[in-house]
């Protein structure tokens, strides 16, 4: 199973390559999306309801087709960075290294330190991550490569 990650501009462009991956056939147990939360950002939480990743609950039970990445994703408080959206399979390794912040979740993930920590610097100036374990990780590749402003293959 191949993993391949790749850094957007903003979550608009992630949002996008993640819909893109859909119609190719991804599913959202293959595709994790992480970024800065944005204000003006509708997120999967409900009104009152208080879904979120920080009360360990995550929101909605799957994503159909049309429907954005977002509308899963929850929000979770890491230290240093404040509030981020995440989604997908990494949304669970994130709301238990909360602690730990992003950078320990995406080692944990199987992301080289150095470039874990690079990622987390990227969340937090703004730009969004999107992340895809799945054995047509050179599929997602092609893919993300339309979208991203960098995209790369993990061994």
């Amino acid at each position: 199973m191949g993993k391949v990650i790749a850094t957007f501009r903003n979550i608009d462009a992630a949002e996008r390559a993640a819909d893109d991956l859909r119609r190719a056939g991804f599913s959202e147990k293959e595709i994790s999306l992480v970024a800065k939360e944005h204000k003006d950002r509708p997120t999967g939480r409900m009104e009152g309801q208080g879904h979120n990743l920080t009360s360990g609950t995550t929101v909605g039970a799957g994503i159909g087709a049309g429907v954005g990445l977002l509308a899963s994703a929850g929000l979770l408080a890491i230290p240093g960075i404040g509030p981020i959206l995440a989604a997908g399979p990494l949304a669970a390794t994130l709301s238990g290294a909360a602690m730990g912040g992003l950078t320990g979740a995406f080692v944990d993930w199987g992301i080289p330190k150095r470039e874990s920590e690079h990622l987390q610097r990227e969340v937090q100036e703004g730009k969004a991550v999107i992340l895809v374990e799945s054995p047509k990780a050179d599929k997602a590749k092609d893919i993300l490569d339309r979208h991203a402003e960098d995209v790369k293959m993990l061994a």
